[in-house]
Order: C-alpha cells, then structure tokens, then sequence
C-alpha cells in the first residue's frame, strides 16, 4: 500500500508481481488570499535569492505568478524539486542544488548570501531557516501551501507500506497499527526517522529521493523473497547513513 499518490506511468516499476494499492493521508491545500500573493508578486520584481524545498511550493509560487517572469536566483534542493524549477523558471535560474536541506543551507553560507526568500509550506522542517539564521543570514519565509493530514482506518492487512513523507507517518499511525512483519518503505531518512516514533517494524530507505526509485527497491525486495539485506536495516541505522529529499509535508 502507497500512503502517496502514485502517478499511473510510475507503477509500472512494481506492476506484475506486486498489487499496489493507493490510499492517500494527506493532502496540500495551496494558500488562499491577496496578501500571499501580493508577496510573491512584489518578490518577482527583485532581483531576490530563492529557495524551494519542495516540488509543491514551486508549482504554487509559479501559479501565482500567472506568467509573470522572474530575475531570481534560486537554490533548491535535487532531484524532483530541481526538475520542477527547471521546468518553470529556466535552469539558468538555479545557483545551488543540495541533496537536503541541511546541505542546502551550507551551499547558501558558502556564497555568503545576505538575504534569501524561502517559499515554503506551514509544515516545513527546522533545518534550512535555522542554519541561515544562526549564520546571521535574513529569511524571509513565505508560506504558500498548507498540509491537511487525512488519517483513516486501513483494515486490510499489507506486506509492505510506502511512505513519502513525515507527515503522511504522522496521519497513518493516528489510526493505524502494524503487525510486526509489515515492511516499511520510506522515500528518505527525515521520513525513516519519523516512522521510528511509531514502529520498531522494518525499514527500507530509498537510495535516492525519487519515487521511482523507491518503487524499484519494493520490487526489488519483494522479487528477492524478503531477502534484501544490503538495503534493509533498522530505521535508526539507516537514518544516520541516508539522504533525504526534503519534503516539507
């Protein structure tokens, strides 16, 4: 069971041999209001420094921008979110990518930045506001989507269950418990490490922060007769030598 969404071209990684069922726990509700977007609109007319965490914020900040063209210079974090700010403001516009937020935040120190905008969700981690502040580097957070959880009873009884965020954790175990030969499937090691509040039940961390490659190491697993030993380990192991895609959810 995915506790995300699933998009129709990516099951096929597990289609086959593995029933993929898909029950969502949370959802992104963008901001309502002028006063958001009067902020992101004023930011467009400077030459501003950027930041995005999430795939989310970028799609909302470039839907509120209705066309609007920007001078930004932005750091983001890889993978999805760096796909989606190439898709929507130029890859020309990007100074820094990190693999997380934590190395985001040392990127920006190191190019001895003095101001960043950092658009973001009301759920968003700790790590890149606090890094920059304790480097007396001004953050100006704009929050642009707020994360609603959705938890519900799942009475079916799974194999395996795939998280990609902290959050969508947090909803399920509000009404759910395991049985101890459930497998736990995590997209990163923030995700990993919230799952540890609420179970001692096995841990796969996805190599990378992708959801395709997540969904090629639950084949993986399941086609090798639980027997994936180089990637299965106790959440808190994995947690310490992983990485994780910020996923502010």
């Amino acid at each position: 069971m995915s506790t995300g969404t699933i998009e129709d071209d990516l099951r096929t990684e597990v289609s086959g041999m593995i029933s993929l069922d898909v029950l969502p726990f949370i959802k992104t509700e963008k901001v309502s209001g002028t006063e958001v977007r009067e902020q992101i609109l004023m930011a467009s007319r400077l030459p501003a420094i950027v930041a995005f965490t999430s795939v989310v914020a970028v799609e909302t900040v470039f839907s509120m921008l209705n066309g609007r063209t920007t001078g930004w210079q932005i750091f983001c974090i890889g993978h999805a979110t760096r796909r989606s700010v190439e898709q929507r403001f130029g890859r020309e516009c990007i100074s820094g990518t990190a693999e997380n937020a934590r190395e985001l935040a040392r990127l920006m120190i190191s190019a001895k930045i003095d101001r960043v905008i950092f658009f973001c969700g009301d759920q968003r981690r700790n790590d890149l506001p606090d890094q920059l502040g304790q480097s007396h580097i001004d953050v100006e957070e704009i929050v642009v989507y707020r994360t609603v959880l959705t938890p519900q009873e799942v009475r079916k009884k799974y194999d395996g269950i795939l998280f990609f965020s902290p959050s969508a954790v947090k909803s399920f175990f509000q009404k759910n418990q395991l049985k101890d030969q459930t497998v736990l499937f995590a997209i990163g090691t923030t995700t990993a490490m919230e799952i540890a509040k609420y179970s001692l039940n096995k841990v796969v961390v996805s190599e990378e922060p992708e959801k395709q490659v997540l969904l090629k190491q639950v084949r993986t697993y399941f086609e090798s007769g639980n027997n994936a030993a180089s990637q299965l380990t106790n959440e808190s192991q994995r947690a310490q030598n992983s990485q994780d895609e910020q996923n502010e959810k």
